[in-house]
């Protein structure tokens, strides 16, 4: 048995009879009371999301996953592929399974798929993705005086992120995954 506090995002849990897989999670500790897990999760056998909160005292019944090192090849929005570096095996993965996550996804991108019996079930992304800044206005004189110390940026797979002032067409910049905000600058 394993705790609420072991969950994270791809962690399958067998409840009922039912494997469902975490899309979302939120650690609580509330000034009253004891703390919990609110967990977002969805039917793998039925695709039903539903929301489920989980006190910190409780035991859960986690499914035997595996996680596979693969690289991001292609996407065409409905379908994403994925290929193993090492035996060249490629696996389909629809836009569903991925969620949000799909706009951080670019070409040779390094990802974790998390599969249940040979079937990919979730998509962990690392924390923080390098990406070449391909739009942005060039900085103003006089932008700090009134407090604007950011501006918008288009990056090279399409996203669309806050980049500090100082940032110019060609720089490389981090952004976060989990927050989709900017990190650093990658020189």
């Amino acid at each position: 048995m394993a705790s609420p506090n072991d969950i994270k995002k791809g962690t399958v849990i067998n409840r009922d009879g039912e494997l469902w897989v975490v899309t979302g999670f939120q650690r609580v500790s509330p000034g009253k009371g004891g703390s919990f897990v609110r967990t977002k999760m969805k039917s793998l056998s039925s695709g039903k999301v539903n929301d489920n909160n989980y006190k910190a005292s409780e035991n859960l019944e986690f499914a035997d996953v595996s996680n596979k090192k693969m690289s991001f090849i292609f996407g065409d929005g409905a379908t994403f592929t994925f290929m193993d570096g090492v035996s060249y095996e490629q696996v389909e993965i629809q836009a569903e399974v991925i969620g949000d996550d799909r706009k951080y996804l670019k070409e040779g991108l390094d990802v974790m798929v998390i599969m249940h019996e040979s079937n990919p079930i979730a998509v962990e992304l690392p924390q923080k993705i390098e990406y070449t800044v391909t739009m942005t206005e060039p900085a103003v004189k006089g932008d700090t005086v009134s407090g604007n110390v950011s501006k918008d940026a288009e990056l090279d797979n399409g996203l669309n992120a806050r980049v500090p002032i100082f940032i110019k067409i060609g720089d490389r910049v981090k952004i976060n995954t989990e927050t989709g905000d900017y990190v650093e600058r990658v020189n």
